[in-house]
């Protein structure tokens, strides 16, 4: 139960803090997902080399092949494939992640926030 309020007090702050980093851009919402082994590789076996690639796989494990982390939370915008890729092309982005974040999906398996706006995301550390 601890762990959960942690997580619930991390997601407001976060929340908090992102909303005026993206004042010109509407915000859709948030889901939350742990980028676990599974998504350091694509569905054919290879492995993959970007945070972008990671978290995009993730959102395909969820909506496509339903391989769900404990931790991991649905979300309305990225149940198809072209969708995954438009997230991914928002992920490339400039302040789509920090170099930080982008180094803790590439080297680890932390649970991220993913902050959806109309014309952008953003990618956030909760746990790593």
């Amino acid at each position: 139960m601890t762990k959960s309020l942690t997580v619930a007090g991390l997601l407001l702050a976060s929340f908090l803090g992102i909303g005026s980093a993206q004042a010109g851009d509407d915000m859709l919402g948030s889901y939350v997902a742990r980028i676990s082994d599974r998504d350091h590789h694509a569905s054919d076996g290879y492995e993959l080399s970007s945070a972008a690639q990671m978290v995009r796989q993730d959102r395909a494990n969820w909506h496509k092949f339903h391989r769900r982390d404990a931790d991991d939370q649905g979300d309305d915008w990225f149940g198809s494939n072209d969708d995954r890729a438009y997230l991914e092309r928002m992920l490339k982005r400039g302040g789509a992640m920090s170099s930080s974040t982008r180094n803790a999906i590439v080297n680890g398996e932390p649970l991220i926030q993913v902050d959806v706006y109309s014309d952008s995301v953003h990618v956030s550390i909760l746990e790593d």
